[in-house]
């Protein structure tokens, strides 16, 4: 794709794509009459996705440029595969990958979350200009995270995860993986504030796909409303994942991952029916057509 044909940008005097200044969006500018849409931008060689087509600084901007007129309301940027069996990035790294990035994109107009488990990387980002923090890490948490976050005062998301990537897939082991995904998002929920993080900026994700089976996950799904009752925005990740390639699978092997986002758009529909804040998709196009679609239906 031409850089030049992207709005925003100029003629490439340098390395870099230019970016004209334009007003710049808050947190507090994001719609409220309707489920967001929150784009994924990879900067990493491994997401399970698309890894490595935008880990090149370049290719990374112009991305973001595409998420963003193509209509995310947020986009979000990591520099780490959450996916299981990921190898972890060492934060320098991951901040080298995307902190050019979130600059670029915040100067373009776009609200950006940083997809990150690290607290420096987080103090990076924040510092960078992201106004949303988004991490996976769930009850393995970097020590020091809710405190940056007390003090910062960003909005971030808290998900449910069973151990790391590396060992993640052993523990998705639930009698009730709705009751329990629910108790143990509520007593993390419980400790991020005890340690000064106000209610109100926290965001809840249940974490699909990460420590949960096929089944968890459509169990999860069934009951987002437990999750809303919480009292805390919630956000819905379900985009390519590999439940979806599951049922779409054919002579017994799942459909690849470039090959779900149909699949994705249906969960879209059921997320946004059940009150979710956002969706985070690779697919923002067809997102934002389908929450169209919702809205209209709800209105008459």
């Amino acid at each position: 794709m031409s850089l030049g044909a992207i709005p925003g940008t100029g003629p490439a005097t340098s390395p870099l794509t230019v970016i004209r200044k334009i007003k710049q969006k808050t947190f507090a500018d994001l719609p409220t009459d309707r489920t967001l849409v929150m784009g994924i931008l990879n900067v990493t060689e491994d997401s399970f996705s698309d890894g490595g087509a935008y880990l090149q600084r370049e290719a990374a901007i112009a991305q973001g440029l595409k998420l963003l007129y193509a209509g995310a309301d947020i986009i979000d940027v990591g520099g780490e595969s959450t996916r299981p069996g990921a190898v972890a990035v060492d934060p320098v790294l991951e901040q080298e990958r995307i902190l050019p990035v979130i600059e670029a994109l915040v100067k373009a107009g776009a609200v950006v979350s940083v997809d990150t488990m690290h607290v420096d990387t987080a103090r990076a980002a924040i510092a960078a200009g992201a106004h949303l923090i988004n991490d996976v890490s769930g009850l393995t948490y970097e020590a020091g995270m809710p405190e940056l976050i007390a003090h910062t005062g960003v909005p971030y998301v808290l998900m449910h995860r069973r151990g790391t990537a590396q060992n993640m897939v052993a523990k998705a082991d639930y009698q009730d993986a709705a009751a329990e995904v629910l108790a143990e998002l509520r007593a993390l929920r419980d400790d991020f504030v005890a340690r000064g993080v106000a209610p109100e900026q926290i965001i809840l994700d249940p974490g699909l796909g990460f420590a949960k089976d096929a089944a968890h996950n459509w169990a999860l799904l069934k009951n987002l409303k437990a999750f809303e009752d919480l009292g805390h925005r919630v956000l819905v990740g379900t985009s390519r994942k590999r439940f979806l390639g599951e049922v779409l699978a054919e002579g017994g092997a799942a459909r690849e991952p470039l090959g779900r986002d149909a699949a994705t758009l249906a969960t879209t529909v059921l997320a946004a029916a059940d009150g979710a804040w956002a969706v985070r998709v690779h697919d923002v196009q067809g997102s934002r057509d389908a929450l169209k679609v919702v809205k209209a239906h709800g209105s008459h």
